[in-house]
């Protein structure tokens, strides 16, 4: 069954994301496996360093030759240049805005897609603070949002600060924010936080390969027999429950079954109370 569905400032947004991360050329075969498992919502990024998102492309073609893409969330990423390796989808040369416009167009193409559901820009061009470059970038990716070519923006890999920024300077606020997610960072507070005051939607990425001690911890492995699932369902639904979005890039069909059988099933506050005390 695919996963419940949320909205986001008016938007559906399935709320389990399949992450295609460092998949190289499986990366058509294991969202194929995704999409049959359930998975509705399928993050990637313009960055041939780290994804493919022509294998991406490859996998959706069946929906969209079946006209559901509506059934589909897809969601990609701008990448500056420190970002990215030789194969660069845009010329590095070029203005940034133009850069985001090339990027985009390449997405659409390797998607074969006519629109984007969620654009995020991956990562800040600066730490700390913001440059000229991230509000350039995110000027063009407004423009996306007023043509109607994007429904959503993001931003990811982002500090406290740098997201108040964002805030404080955006004309279209972003509407998710995406991090790496750390236990001994109390699982990212401070920005859940920001984001729960503003209808931010928290995008949880690497939730158990960051968190290996957590996950391989006894009172997780405790909690798993008492509720008869694993503990990397434990932590999936842990993130539910601390309202986020959380992304798997599992390469387990059989896992994929697994956590998405978990969404929408947020752990009981006593259980979670239990993690967080680790």
């Amino acid at each position: 069954m695919p996963a419940p569905l949320r909205s986001v400032r008016g938007v559906p947004v399935p709320t389990f994301m399949y992450g295609t991360a460092w998949k190289e050329d499986r990366t058509e075969t294991l969202v194929r496996h995704a999409l049959a498992a359930g998975f509705r919502a399928i993050d990637t990024a313009n960055q041939r360093k780290h994804y493919f998102e022509a294998g991406v492309g490859a996998a959706i073609a069946p929906f969209l030759a079946d006209g559901r893409r509506a059934e589909l969330f897809l969601q990609t990423k701008f990448t500056f240049r420190a970002g990215q390796d030789e194969r660069l989808p845009y010329d590095p040369a070029a203005p940034v805005t133009v850069q985001v416009w090339q990027s985009f167009e390449s997405s659409l193409e390797h998607l074969g897609v006519e629109y984007l559901d969620s654009l995020v820009l991956h990562g800040p061009s600066q730490h700390p603070g913001l440059g000229a470059a991230d509000q350039e970038a995110w000027a063009a990716m407004e423009e996306l949002f007023d043509d109607g070519r994007v429904r959503l923006l993001g931003v990811s890999n982002v500090s406290l600060a740098q997201l108040r920024m964002f805030w404080e300077e955006a004309r279209i606020k972003p509407a998710f924010v995406q991090n790496r997610c750390y236990a001994d960072r109390a699982w990212d507070a401070d920005i859940r936080a920001f984001c729960a005051q503003h209808g931010v939607v928290y995008q949880g990425f690497s939730l158990l390969t960051a968190n290996r001690a957590v996950w391989n911890h006894r009172e997780v492995a405790a909690i798993a027999r008492e509720r008869d699932c694993t503990p990397a369902q434990v932590l999936f639904m842990l993130a539910i429950a601390l309202d986020m979005l959380p992304l798997t890039g599992t390469t387990d069909p059989a896992h994929m079954a697994r956590d998405l059988a978990v969404a929408g099933t947020p752990l009981p506050d006593a259980d979670v109370q239990r993690i967080l005390a680790l």
